[in-house]
């Protein structure tokens, strides 16, 4: 084993530390296994939307963004709590004066990102969590997209907003998360641009800074982990939690807003000290959270050689300690490829015309069909997933025949893990009486359009 990835890596002693890196890594994931266990039911709260807001030093920041923030949440039974973060900067004394009805959780010193949100999370009242950076400002209609989701969307977890940026600068992030990795030196999530039309889709994670929860769900994960210091990946980690009991995230274009980048963070570390910590809390993601070892062994040996390719001494320098105290991993009850391969960007959902009410027919595809319904289909809410060399989004006669339509990317080597878990998301989803396969090699996804199969 050792002899294989010293080939992969290179030579020299840097190489064999890393290859030992890895192989422990793949021992330690190994023997951490523990017995598969299935989730109790979470006990529902009062309807509503609890806002979970940490700030540190943020004054100006919320005056900014709170009267439009209350704007939005006009029509809703919703709270709003701020997590005072070690602030000096006189926002809790401000925040009672202008606004009585913010409760406002105080610490007197500045807290990790995870930690301080978890106060306001365990404080909250409702159904729904949303979690909000004070650098965001919310446009008009925001939360109605977020809370329909809900209604549309079985069991989901976290419906996370389409962000922008200001004008002039470049769009960092889009809420469209997703694992994929085009060079070996890219960080393996990133933020793609949305299709127009497209919504719905499935991502890894909701943005920590922009997105709504089911706040029982949350609690029944422990609330965001608090292994992950100061800041970063804790979002990804917990949509991840939740992908691997079955409990999907949403990307919902509808709810637009504007981010002011790092407008906390910057005035703290320097844009170095955010990579490291970028960084070395992604390790902390694959030791603690990936359970699947074949998983494991790919998103670690990428990760190893990535770092290597950096040069980045500190991060390789952390990954055994971290590994060592990584502890037991459970047994994911939805597996990691499936959901994995859902959300690597090859995936993309288009609402068609509104649903009538009718039996629903789901057709599987291995191409786009022409914009024609198919005789007794015209009786039937169709719901389309179908392969597609390019994503891109269908023409209006194509949505007009069909009440969703879930493209997914073609690629080579047979049998297509996303095209398997578009299925079975979507059966998911609309529960259709009727499913129809057409076009060579579709035969193999047969067992993936009955009801209730997730595997």
């Amino acid at each position: 084993m050792l002899r294989r990835l010293r080939g992969f890596l290179g030579s020299g002693p840097e190489a064999w530390r890393l290859a030992l890196l890895y192989d422990a890594a793949r021992c330690a994931v190994r023997l951490a296994r523990t017995a598969r266990t299935m989730s109790p039911e979470p006990s529902p709260l009062p309807g509503g939307i609890s806002v979970v807001i940490p700030s540190r030093n943020g004054r100006p920041l919320l005056e900014a963004q709170l009267p439009g923030l209350i704007r939005e949440l006009a029509g809703f039974r919703a709270e709003i709590i701020v997590v005072d973060n070690g602030s000096d900067d006189g926002t809790r004394a401000w925040l009672e004066r202008e606004y009585p009805s913010i409760a406002v959780d105080e610490s007197p010193a500045p807290l990790s990102f995870a930690r301080a949100v978890n106060r306001g999370i365990r404080r909250a009242r409702y159904s729904h969590v949303f979690l909000l950076n004070n650098d965001m400002i919310l446009e008009s209609g925001f939360f109605a997209p977020l809370v329909r989701a809900f209604d549309a969307v079985p069991d989901l977890f976290c419906a996370t907003a389409q962000i922008f940026f200001p004008p002039g600068a470049r769009r960092e992030e889009t809420g469209k998360a997703v694992i994929t990795q085009p060079t070996p030196e890219d960080f393996p999530v990133r933020c793609e641009e949305p299709l127009p039309g497209e919504d719905l889709s499935w991502v890894l994670y909701g943005s920590g800074g922009c997105s709504l929860y089911d706040a029982a769900k949350l609690r029944f994960l422990g609330c965001v982990n608090e292994i992950f210091e100061p800041a970063y990946v804790e979002d990804l980690d917990l949509g991840y939690r939740a992908w691997q009991r079955g409990w999907p995230s949403i990307f919902a274009c509808g709810a637009r807003l504007e981010h002011r980048h790092r407008a906390t963070t910057s005035r703290y570390f320097t844009a170095a000290e955010l990579d490291r910590i970028l960084e070395i809390n992604y390790l902390r993601f694959l030791a603690t959270a990936v359970s699947s070892p074949t998983v494991f062994r790919r998103l670690w040996r990428q990760a190893i050689y990535r770092l290597k390719l950096q040069r980045n001494a500190h991060a390789l320098a952390s990954a055994l300690g971290i590994l060592a105290s990584a502890g037991h991993v459970p047994e994911a009850l939805y597996r990691e490829d499936l959901f994995l391969a859902l959300t690597s960007g090859d995936v993309a959902v288009f609402p068609g015309h509104p649903a009538r009410g009718t039996p629903v027919l789901l057709e599987a595809s291995a191409c786009v069909p022409i914009a024609t319904p198919h005789g007794s289909a015209s009786a039937y809410d169709r719901v389309l997933v179908a392969f597609s060399e390019h994503l891109a989004t269908p023409g209006p006669e194509t949505l007009a025949c069909f009440v969703e339509i879930v493209l997914v990317r073609r690629r080579e080597g047979g049998a297509s893990t996303a095209f398997r878990a578009a299925l079975q998301q979507t059966v998911r989803k609309w529960r259709p009486g009727t499913a129809r396969l057409e076009g060579a090699g579709m035969a193999q996804y047969a067992g993936d359009c009955a009801p209730a199969v997730l595997r």
